[in-house]
């Protein structure tokens, strides 16, 4: 599990096709990883594979890309990254599980005061699981929802900190991104289902 609190901010250094997916070499501040650890990268929860000091090797396999953006990274990419949360840690951001629910887009970035709004169109089905001032996890960063300005689209405030010390400082219009919805709601929606 994961917190949306991210802890360094790698740079993709290499990208290799493999047999069921691709390999990603990111380098990183990280010089502690084990084997088989899990880590947070632009919010999708991928594993460990060749552990080395300021170096971090994933795999993601073929169901990951179809799912997520990570078939589009090149080498350059700056990423999110948050390694799994201990079970002695604070707990600072919310419940993120590292599982991608859909990618949203860009739609709107403009700074009003001393914050930046972001507008992001989401997938279909997110925006019910999407409350005003609820949490939602936008590649791998824990947000708050600020607006929701119209049905399907979620608005984002970034605050200087977010900004410096994670890669959402890049979004644009027509990027696309990683979100996870709250996992609160989503079981509140299916026992609710289940009522019906």
């Amino acid at each position: 599990m994961f917190t949306g609190l991210i802890d360094d901010v790698g740079t993709l250094e290499d990208v290799r096709a493999t047999g069921d997916g691709r390999q990603l070499s990111i380098r990183c501040r990280y010089e502690d990883l084990t084997l088989g650890e899990s880590v947070s990268v632009n919010g999708a929860c991928l594993t460990t594979l060749a552990p080395a000091p300021g170096r971090l090797v994933v795999a993601a396999a073929t169901m990951t890309l179809e799912r997520t953006t990570i078939g589009e990274w090149q080498p350059g990419r700056r990423l999110n990254l948050e390694r799994a949360m201990r079970a002695d840690g604070r707990f600072g951001g919310h419940i993120v599980q590292g599982h991608v629910d859909g990618v949203a887009s860009v739609i709107s970035v403009r700074h009003e005061g001393d914050a930046r709004l972001i507008d992001l169109a989401l997938p279909g089905g997110l925006a019910d699981l999407t409350v005003l001032h609820g949490s939602i996890t936008i590649d791998g960063v824990s947000l708050t929802v600020n607006r929701l300005p119209a049905p399907d689209v979620v608005q984002v405030a970034l605050i200087a900190y977010t900004l410096e010390h994670t890669a959402l400082g890049e979004f644009a219009v027509g990027r696309r991104a990683h979100v996870e919805a709250d996992v609160i709601g989503k079981y509140v929606q299916r026992m609710l289902m289940r009522t019906q």
